[in-house]
């Protein structure tokens, strides 16, 4: 028995025609936002998406996408897609190694409960999002879960850096289109 998350076809295509580096959080955010709505108007995922690039470089690991619908995989967040691609492609369960460069993971808004954990348990030394309000949840539906109440705090504790508010207006529009395009919003039980 196993079970398999890939990223779609257009996905694997469009990080082939990225800059390798992507300094900025910005540049790097504004690649997510856009994987995000490519994701929606090819109809293979959520509308969400995850980065993960060198800290310090830019140097770009791999963008994941949502795969919860196409995969029948209620895990396969944007985030733990684009974590677990990039463990296999460095070869290493640990992305906080001290033999390797930092990493930092670049999401199109705040981590769900489930996301959050798998963040702190990844080695990941920074965040950055685009937005940490409730703009998500009102405006699609989602249920992203009960996070902890000083979450932030509890992501420096752990030597995590966060940096939030990059591209905000950009990642809500998407968030819209969603809503606009009434795909399905996979609560359990309340789908």
């Amino acid at each position: 028995m196993q079970f398999v998350v890939t990223l779609p076809e257009w996905a694997i295509r469009a990080q082939h025609e990225l800059p390798t580096h992507l300094l900025a959080a910005e540049d790097q955010m504004r690649e997510v936002v856009r994987f995000a709505q490519l994701n929606i108007d090819n109809r293979s995922g959520g509308p969400f998406a995850a980065g993960i690039f060198e800290r310090d470089t830019g140097k770009r690991i791999v963008i994941g996408v949502n795969r919860v619908i196409p995969s029948n995989v209620s895990s396969a967040h944007a985030e733990i897609v684009a974590l677990s691609v990039a463990q296999q492609l460095l070869n290493r369960w640990d992305l906080g190694s001290s033999t390797m460069p930092a990493l930092q993971l670049v999401v199109n808004w705040r981590p769900c409960a489930m996301c959050y954990g798998a963040i702190i348990w990844s080695g990941i030394r920074s965040l950055v999002i685009a937005g940490s309000d409730d703009a998500c949840e009102q405006i699609t539906g989602f249920d992203e879960g009960p996070i902890h109440p000083d979450w932030r705090n509890e992501l420096a504790k752990r030597g995590i850096a966060l940096q939030d508010g990059v591209l905000y207006d950009q990642a809500v529009a998407v968030f819209r289109n969603f809503r606009d395009s009434c795909d399905v919003v996979y609560n359990a039980r309340r789908s």
